[in-house]
């Protein structure tokens, strides 16, 4: 519970860093909390943060190592972009009111032999992650051309669907991209607590 709750004071630090649209986020936030699995769902079903509040976590550190990005690369960017993108890529993943998007998985043997945690929610009705994240934020959040973009494909062309932006990233994009990979990939690895890709993480 304590980790659960240094996540969460993370996330609303990140918030404060949004003024232009302070009150669609704030809206969009307590719909998230109230009405959909936000602070419990997992971040996948087995290879990264395949835990109760895995993709809060998950949201709260491709944030961070966007922010990082765009104040290294790209500081013409808006921090508010940064933030609300980073922390908002990925809200597909708590599916939808009243149906989560992930499930705990019934079969403990896949669960003790594969690592698979959770399950897909059949119930929900079938769009792409990325599209869903933008359905719910869109309904919230006015975007940018930019920040629609970057919510949309940033899973870069590691989904083949995602070929059509090949080349026409904008700068946004390929940083979410890569701060969503180091996230995933790296500061949420299973690690050594000691490493310093673990104490990037907290930052």
């Amino acid at each position: 519970m304590r980790r659960n709750g240094e996540v969460l004071a993370r996330y609303d630090n990140l918030l404060t860093r949004v003024v232009d649209r302070r009150d669609a986020i704030q809206q969009f936030d307590d719909f998230l909390r109230k009405e959909t699995a936000w602070l419990t769902a997992p971040a996948s079903t087995q290879l990264h943060l395949a835990e109760e509040g895995g993709l809060l976590e998950h949201s709260v550190n491709v944030a961070t190592t966007l922010l990082l990005l765009r104040d290294a690369l790209a500081p013409d960017i808006p921090t508010e972009s940064c933030v609300i993108v980073g922390l908002y890529h990925d809200p597909g993943k708590v599916g939808v009111p009243g149906k989560p998007y992930y499930l705990p998985n019934p079969s403990q043997w896949h669960v003790h032999n594969r690592g698979i945690r959770y399950i897909v929610n059949n119930d929900v009705v079938h769009l792409d992650i990325a599209t869903r994240s933008l359905y719910l934020i869109a309904q919230h959040v006015p975007l940018t051309d930019d920040e629609a973009q970057a919510i949309r494909f940033h899973d870069g062309k590691y989904i083949p669907k995602n070929q059509s932006v090949a080349h026409r990233e904008v700068q946004l994009t390929r940083l979410v991209q890569y701060a969503d990979t180091w996230a995933a990939g790296v500061l949420e690895a299973r690690v050594p607590e000691s490493s310093g890709a673990r104490r990037i993480a907290a930052i």
